[in-house]
């Protein structure tokens, strides 16, 4: 039987889907672990996605393909999900976790490829490099320092102070920038940075602002004409977080009014599924705006690690049961010794359950050798080591339980 799909005398092959152009050592590392890998370029839309999943186990994507609810329900055979970038609100996690669907993404692997193109940005922003460019491909010599500064001195407010945010801090500081952050959550200011009491305070004390805020629905139009407004006159502003933070007409509004002097957008609220498509912006032949395909994080290492670190998770998750850095499942990870026959049971949180499964081990005459409960929210997730081998009506009793979700026989 292939370890991670269940009890059965013959299991197929295990099969993964990969969608948008993943980092090849994704599909390397499955397929060195057994799974008949299928790769797709592009994304796919809901219609498509659901006919594409048929008897698919596994399934990679990255922010282009949306993973509704009702995708997941017409998908009986997939198990887990990657994410193959950081945030997973094009994945309807509480649906997933309510199939027994782990998910996993890459929250630190592109860390630094993003703080590096904030840094390129910002930079070539405050240089007014985008408008010497296009003069001189266009045949003209206009050298001048009107408008052109130096980074040093100047103050960089950063807003969302979680992993590239503190990154990006760090960086700053060492090019003689001051940084002051705003953070919905308490976060230890690193190095010289302050913490500013509001976000009012943050944008009227900064010369940069750049967003670094996560996909939860609560930051959809967080960032629009009133904001910008509260802004220095002639203050540059970066996005490279999520297309509907940031109202593309209002950044628009003051480049062309003059009250910001630049921007730099790289994510957008409506984003082309495909390489080569066809792409329109009102902020398209902007002076000294710096536009950039959601290609922040996309640097070949940072693709490469990304590639790594979660097709690793999935394989892990199909193999063993682990769940460390799940978003959407109880984090569980429990050693897995030689000749043991491992039970992972995702069941609803409701009190009794592992009484009951212990007493439905022992009545089957099932010794434990080691066992680790969790829960997360409305989810339990107990993953236990039998020391002799589990019979089919043991498994066929488990799975009957009311409060069962998912049960898998891993060994």
């Amino acid at each position: 039987m292939v370890p991670g799909l269940g009890q059965a005398h013959h299991v197929p092959v295990p099969k993964a889907l990969l969608l948008e152009n993943l980092h090849p050592q994704a599909r390397a590392i499955l397929e060195t672990a057994g799974f008949d890998v299928t790769t797709r370029t592009g994304a796919l839309d809901e219609p498509e996605l659901v006919e594409a999943l048929e008897g698919v186990h596994l399934l990679g994507i990255r922010s282009k393909t949306h993973v509704t609810a009702q995708v997941l329900a017409a998908a009986p055979d997939l198990v887990t999900v990657g994410a193959f970038c950081i945030g997973t609100n094009q994945i309807d996690l509480r649906a997933a976790a309510s199939h027994g669907i782990a998910t996993f993404n890459a929250p630190f692997s592109n860390t630094r490829s993003v703080v590096e193109i904030a840094i390129a940005d910002i930079i070539a922003l405050t240089r007014r490099l985008t408008v010497f460019d296009k003069e001189m491909h266009q045949g003209t010599w206009n050298k001048s320092a009107t408008g052109a500064h130096e980074v040093r001195g100047r103050t960089l407010g950063i807003i969302g102070y979680g992993n590239i945010g503190t990154q990006l801090s760090v960086l700053a500081e060492n090019l003689g920038m001051s940084v002051i952050f705003y953070d919905a959550a308490e976060k230890l200011a690193l190095g010289n940075a302050r913490r500013a009491a509001s976000l009012d305070e943050l944008l009227a004390g900064s010369d940069i602002v750049t967003l670094h805020v996560d996909g939860r629905p609560g930051n959809a139009g967080f960032f629009g004409a009133a904001q910008i407004a509260r802004m220095r006159p002639g203050a540059l502003l970066l996005n490279l977080s999520r297309g509907f933070v940031v109202d593309p007409a209002a950044v628009r509004d003051a480049i062309v009014s003059g009250h910001l002097s630049g921007a730099a957008i790289d994510v957008f609220p409506t984003e082309p599924k495909r390489k080569g498509d066809p792409f329109v912006s009102e902020l398209q032949g902007l002076p000294n705006v710096i536009l950039t395909p959601h290609t922040g994080g996309s640097t070949e290492e940072a693709q490469e690690a990304i590639g790594q670190f979660v097709a690793n998770k999935l394989r892990d998750y199909l193999a063993t049961g682990s769940t460390t850095l799940s978003v959407n499942l109880p984090n569980v990870a429990l050693d897995q010794p030689p000749g043991v026959h491992r039970l992972a049971y995702l069941h609803h949180n409701v009190p009794g359950v592992l009484a009951a499964v212990n007493a439905m081990l022992a009545e089957h005459g099932v010794n434990i050798e080691g066992q680790l409960l969790a829960t997360r929210g409305e989810i339990g997730y107990v993953v236990t080591d039998a020391g002799s081998p589990v019979n089919d009506e043991l498994v066929t009793a488990l799975r009957a339980q009311p409060e069962a979700i998912r049960l898998r026989l891993l060994s």
